[in-house]
């Protein structure tokens, strides 16, 4: 063989061996995103992934579910449902483009409630607000990918106090702009209050002006005789007031 034709053939023979590595070389699978399900919160709660996508929504406290709106997830995909659990987590695979909105079973009434997009937002989620709670607008969470809980990005939801944040107590307890709260009533109490110890004060002072409230026959000379025993008059007034009292004169205890 001729230094030529062996060059020939090593030559043939590496661009076979960088082909054939080429064709063998393993893909790498995507990577699972995960939806974190804590305390009345979904994290992110805005999610963008592409037809195909298995995510996995993954308890981080108490007991949740991850319940898709039947009315609010592409017309030609099922529903996905993980029941209530309290520990590990759901996966589900979203084969169809378009929004999905779903919610948790035991927290949809206070807002619990999450939003992914699969290829490009679409469908019924997209004619009307989320019942409960907010979300973000489609068209950011494509933007930006995944949206973390407790961002004020483009809320689409009938929310008036807007998103807030893991651990901010958003359970029934907590007061949002959508309720007035104990502190919207506090004027009104603090006033009634006031008015009723007015009220009490006025009647105290009216009552308790006087030892004894005024009095005629045996009782004035009941109070004449408690004024001279506490030395309020000497014992000549005493008795000039007593004899008034006597023949029917003005109170003369005073």
């Amino acid at each position: 063989m001729t230094d030529y034709s062996r060059r020939q053939f090593l030559g043939a023979l590496g661009a076979g061996t960088v082909a054939s590595a080429g064709f063998t070389q393993p893909v790498a699978a995507q990577e699972t995103p995960v939806v974190k399900m804590g305390n009345n919160y979904f994290d992110p709660i805005g999610l963008h992934v592409e037809p195909g996508t298995t995510v996995r929504f993954e308890i981080a406290a108490g007991a949740h579910s991850a319940t898709a709106y039947e009315n609010r997830i592409p017309s030609d995909t099922s529903e996905f449902d993980s029941a209530v659990i309290s520990s590990g987590g759901f996966e589900h695979t979203f084969e169809e483009p378009g929004t999905y909105d779903y919610y948790c079973i035991p927290h949809k009434s206070v807002g619990m409630v999450g939003r992914i997009v699969v290829g490009s937002p679409g469908g019924p989620a997209e004619s009307s607000p989320i019942p409960d709670g907010d979300v973000p607008e489609s068209d950011a969470i494509v933007e930006q990918g995944a949206i973390a809980y407790g961002s004020s990005t483009g809320g689409d939801g009938n929310s008036d106090g807007g998103m807030m944040g893991p651990g901010m107590g958003s359970g029934p307890g907590m007061m949002n702009g959508r309720n007035g709260g104990w502190g919207g009533g506090l004027p009104i109490v603090g006033g009634a209050v006031g008015m009723l110890g007015l009220v009490g004060g006025l009647l105290y002072w009216a009552l308790g002006r006087n030892d004894a409230p005024p009095e005629t026959g045996d009782s004035a000379m009941e109070t004449l005789q408690r004024r001279y025993a506490r030395g309020e008059i000497d014992e000549a007034e005493f008795q000039r007031r007593r004899e008034r009292l006597e023949t029917g004169g003005d109170d003369a205890s005073q």
